[in-house]
């Protein structure tokens, strides 16, 4: 039997420094996401200039996605080791290495290259697996939802590099670009490592990893929590890479232009989180995720019939960041609720690798489905209606059992 690590003790207050630590969380998990989405708001500029076809470039926007997804597994399970501060300093930095190394398959103008380095580039996905151990074990359970919805708006990273990555390239060069970003890494490791720290109630887990994954796979929460987690954050993710080709396709958006709705997109969306995980704490996180799911698949039915620009399909967008943002949120505040506190860590690596993959096929499905003639993309929406639908269903069905591994109240 493996000996637990405590991710949390009985709660005793507020625990001073914790908004600091929280913040310095939020930045790490924001500039690394911003990297790791550097690929699709310039997706169109690999386009033209290598000549790809959309399930090429479809290939190349999704395949950070992979590693981003996988490497969330290791990433949890090493937090309960060895402590979100080692861990944040270490993947922000090093998330700095991919990003060069896509600055120079794009100078030399190879697709193979642009795929081999965005696979690497999923590195820079990992870090939100650091985030929601090391949120935990400085908020009480009360206020967990809340934290984690609030660490979990870095995901608006993606935001930032809808709307200014493009600015930059047109601005700066696309070598300049680049290299900004990667010393914004680096910058931002140091300070991470200067000014951050673990919690005092949180104790390192020495056990082996794989046993520690072993562990945490046998748990019926998990594979709960990462059926619902694929669907919400797996379609916040998909919209996020995947929404500036959307919008040339469909509307004819340039470059610039669909980056600046995909970062209306991300921000509704990155609102909406903290929001899922407050209410979530209120009313519980099976009401917030059904409403959350409902209103995505009525969403990807509307967005489907192609509602005409600005106003009609705008809003249309919006409402479908909103509904996916809260229901992150929910999956979460769920996740604190049950899981084990041992094994928050190598729980939170497994299910947000399943919302990591989540993201990643809606992509290829859109490219390969895509309707040329009439540019449109109905039938990934209709398929997207199905499978939140599907999760609909699951909910209620979870929320009218209790599960026999959940976690003993604090």
């Amino acid at each position: 039997m493996t000996s637990p690590a405590r991710s949390a003790g009985p709660a005793i207050g507020a625990l001073p420094g914790r908004g600091r630590n929280l913040g310095l969380a939020l930045l790490s998990f924001t500039i690394t996401f911003w990297a790791w989405n550097i690929i699709g708001p310039i997706g169109v500029r690999y386009a033209e200039e290598l000549d790809l076809t959309s399930t090429q470039l479809s290939m190349i926007i999704a395949t950070p996605v992979i590693v981003g997804s996988a490497g969330r597994i290791v990433t949890g399970a090493l937090t309960d080791r060895f402590g979100g501060r080692i861990m944040f300093t270490t993947l922000t930095a090093v998330s700095a290495v991919p990003v060069l190394l896509i600055l120079w398959a794009g100078e030399v103008g190879s697709y193979g290259l642009l795929l081999l380095f965005g696979f690497v580039l999923g590195i820079a996905g990992t870090t939100f697996a650091i985030g929601i151990p090391f949120v935990n074990a400085w908020y009480e359970p009360s206020k967990r939802g809340f934290a984690t919805g609030l660490f979990g708006a870095g995901m608006g990273g993606t935001a930032l590099s809808s709307f200014f990555t493009p600015r930059m390239v047109a601005a700066f060069g696309y070598v300049a670009t680049h290299i900004i970003i990667a010393v914004a890494l680096l910058v931002v490791a140091v300070i991470v490592w200067i000014g951050m720290r673990d919690s005092p109630l949180w104790h390192p887990n020495r056990d082996r990893v794989l046993p520690k994954l072993e562990a945490a796979a046998r748990l019926t929460i998990t594979w709960q929590m990462a059926f619902l987690y694929a669907v919400t954050f797996g379609g916040f993710v998909a919209f996020s890479t995947y929404l500036p080709t959307y919008l040339k396709e469909v509307y004819g958006y340039g470059l610039t232009d669909a980056g600046a709705r995909t970062a209306g997109f991300a921000i509704a969306a990155v609102i909406a989180r903290p929001l899922g995980g407050w209410l979530s704490d209120k009313f519980g996180p099976a009401v917030i995720l059904s409403i959350s799911l409902g209103g995505a698949a009525v969403m990807a039915v509307v967005i489907a019939t192609k509602p005409p620009p600005e106003l009609l399909a705008g809003a249309s967008f919006v409402a479908m960041a909103l509904f996916l943002g809260l229901g992150t949120g929910a999956v979460f505040t769920w996740v604190a609720q049950r899981a084990p506190a041992a094994n928050v860590g190598s729980v939170t690596g497994i299910v947000g690798a399943a919302g990591g993959f989540g993201g990643y096929f809606p992509p290829l499905i859109m490219g390969a489905t895509y309707d040329a003639e009439a540019r449109s993309y109905a039938t990934g929406l209709l398929l997207l209606c199905a499978t939140a639908v599907i999760a609909l269903i699951f909910t209620i069905y979870l929320a009218r059992r209790r599960a026999p591994d959940t976690a003993p109240p604090a």
